[in-house]
């Protein structure tokens, strides 16, 4: 239908955007590493201590972990987490389980789990172990899995193998 335009309808393309966008980006830029950026803004609340859980069914451990695992507050972790505990957490320890709860849960920055993991950061000595180790190897996807989103959940009325 050719109904009557407004005003911004009749400006031509290039005068809308610098009328009208061009001013709007410059002012939402990433200033993430600016030394003008006083972190004044950024409000920090400040996270309980892990505390071990010695009293804890181990059943109801794994099902804590992996609701854990699954919930972290970045993708990158979402998604290698819940693919290890989905592979890990049936046929671990008690000892391994422990120490998986302090790795998930005592570091007050995922990203500082994820570059250990990853090896991008070395991993403080009170964080490695052999849970670590094993973290490291599964990120290291030598199987070449296509490791895109989170396992569904279906798997976990499925018989342990």
């Amino acid at each position: 239908g050719g109904g009557k335009r407004g005003p911004l309808c009749s400006l031509p393309g290039r005068a809308l955007c610098r009328h009208v966008v061009w001013p709007v980006c410059l002012q939402r830029g990433y200033r993430g590493d600016s030394p003008r950026d006083s972190g004044k803004d950024v409000l920090e609340i400040p996270l309980p201590p892990w505390q071990e859980r010695p009293d804890e069914p181990l059943e109801t451990k794994r099902a804590r972990l992996l609701y854990e695992s699954r919930k972290r507050g970045m993708l990158e972790n979402c998604i290698l987490l819940s693919l290890f505990a989905k592979e890990n957490l049936n046929r671990m320890s008690e000892q391994q389980l422990n120490l998986y709860d302090r790795l998930i849960n005592e570091p007050s920055n995922d990203w500082d789990i994820y570059y250990w993991a990853t090896e991008a950061k070395p991993t403080p000595a009170e964080f490695e172990n052999d849970v670590m180790a094993m973290l490291r190897e599964f990120a290291k996807n030598k199987k070449r899995e296509q490791r895109l989103r989170q396992p569904d959940l279906e798997y976990l009325f499925e018989p342990p193998h």
